[in-house]
């Protein structure tokens, strides 16, 4: 394990909000990736927490760290080509993200845990259900699927454009600016945090060194490998307690197709918010996913 001096230094340095400081993880085989943790209460359950596309685990979890640290374990991961997630020259896989995370789980020797998936979290948490189960206790399922792009004819045109745009170099290296727009809209100019050093940072400066860190083929990858994914033949086996957070004015993820988890996985809660897909940056999301999580605890 190696962590390096930008690790080190506390959040308010680069102007960010107060989320726990991060460290770097060798797993054997995979390559090197990035933890934000709390601790937690002594013995309580750990929650393994999955960010969504051109995202990072601070950026999707900064709401959140110190609600749910109160209640649980708190392990969230920068996933392949993410801020400072695992690098690699093969072509992203969501499966891999799945493979990289029961890793992670072994090499800090959590026990089955809580997973926790937000987007594009949502299908690695099921794949790691998938294909790890006894590293799985439950599942929150939050503005996510069992399949993004559902039409023959729009999953057809998704993917296409993103394979494009991830072959063109140029493209490619644009592309940290043009998906992360949206994003950075949440991020107010406004409320600057002077720094150690006398200096004014602020939120959204921080986030845009946070999508500086993208890897832009992986993250173009990561999109059209999102548009692929479709989890419907299997989804009903999950045998775990599961919530499922529905974002009821989403635009990227249908609400119909989130609530779709709810009626194929047996058991399932739903748990709604009315707010659209970038609620993650919003002060409202902490308690909903709390309430989601403890949902699942209690039956665990």
């Amino acid at each position: 394990m190696t962590t390096s001096a930008d690790e080190r230094r506390p959040p308010e340095t680069v102007g960010g909000p107060p989320i726990p400081l991060g460290r770097r993880i060798e797993l054997e085989g995979r390559g090197t990736t990035f933890v934000r943790e709390v601790a937690g209460p002594p013995g309580a359950p750990t929650l393994l927490l999955s960010h969504g596309w051109i995202a990072s685990a601070g950026l999707n979890w900064f709401q959140c760290f110190d609600t749910l640290s109160d209640h649980f374990r708190v392990l969230a991961m920068d996933h392949r080509g993410h801020g400072r997630g695992l690098r690699s020259w093969s072509r992203f896989r969501l499966a891999d993200c799945a493979d990289d995370a029961a890793a992670l789980l072994d090499v800090m020797e959590t026990g089955p845990v809580i997973a926790v998936g937000y987007s594009m979290g949502g299908p690695i948490s099921q794949l790691l259900w998938h294909r790890h189960r006894d590293k799985v206790a439950g599942l929150v399922l939050a503005a996510t699927s069992d399949a993004f792009v559902s039409g023959a004819r729009e999953r057809y045109t998704f993917t296409t454009a993103m394979a494009a745009a991830a072959g063109t170099t140029r493209v490619g290296m644009l592309a940290g600016t043009w998906v992360a727009a949206p994003v950075m809209r949440l991020f107010p100019r406004a409320a600057p945090v002077v720094t150690h050093s006398g200096r004014a940072g602020s939120m959204q400066r921080w986030a845009a060194a946070e999508m500086r860190r993208h890897d832009p083929r992986l993250i173009l990858e990561a999109g059209q490998t999102i548009g692929h994914y479709d989890a419907r033949s299997w989804i009903g086996e999950v045998d775990v307690p599961t919530a499922v957070l529905v974002t009821t004015e989403d635009k990227a993820v249908r609400p119909d197709d989130q609530r779709r988890l709810v009626e194929h996985i047996p058991g399932a809660t739903e748990h709604e918010v009315a707010d659209g897909h970038m609620l993650c940056a919003k002060p409202g999301f902490a308690a909903p996913l709390l309430a989601a999580c403890q949902d699942v605890a209690a039956r665990c």
